[in-house]
């Protein structure tokens, strides 16, 4: 059978078709996401920030009140292995403060600073321009099946690996 090269194919240059549609729509997604993640990267880099760490603002503001770090970590975008870290140099940026829980010393609250929440205002026009660049040529309903597609490929993601979600 002899059928045209994909779009994919031809920006990775493979000669033959993939083995299977499965392995077409993981590629497809791992090449978009890191596309989607140098842009974004950069961004956040222009503002001293990782993408990580934007996402601990994100979800701190959001919030608009303190949580603990665990509950941080299960809130994050990406996997973080080490969100105690993350939010050391959050900490040593003035961007978030520790407070410990004072009925049980062992739980430590992460709340956002004012100069977090100021960058993160600083940011907001600059960041949903670049959604806009980067995903504004798509329709509503096209973003909106987008998005349905996503969360279908993604509930298999988890199962036999030992987390939920």
């Amino acid at each position: 059978m002899n059928t045209k090269p994909t779009q994919l194919q031809q920006e990775l240059k493979k000669k033959q078709a993939f083995q299977s549609p499965e392995i077409e729509a993981i590629l497809n997604v791992l090449r978009t996401s890191d596309q989607l993640q140098n842009r974004l990267g950069k961004l956040f880099r222009e503002y001293g920030l990782t993408s990580s760490q934007y996402n601990v603002l994100r979800i701190l503001r959001g919030e608009g009140k303190p949580l603990p770090s665990l509950e941080i970590a299960s809130r994050m975008v990406q996997v973080v292995p080490a969100i105690t870290g993350l939010i050391d140099r959050l900490e040593k940026q003035g961007l978030v403060r520790r407070k410990r829980c004072q009925k049980d010393r062992r739980v430590v609250y992460v709340e956002i600073t004012s100069q977090g929440i100021t960058l993160l205002n600083e940011m907001d026009l600059p960041l949903r321009e670049l959604h806009t660049e980067l995903l504004g040529h798509l329709t509503e309903e096209e973003l909106t099946e987008l998005n349905q597609l996503l969360v279908k490929a993604r509930q298999n993601c988890c199962v036999g690996a030992g987390t939920a979600g």
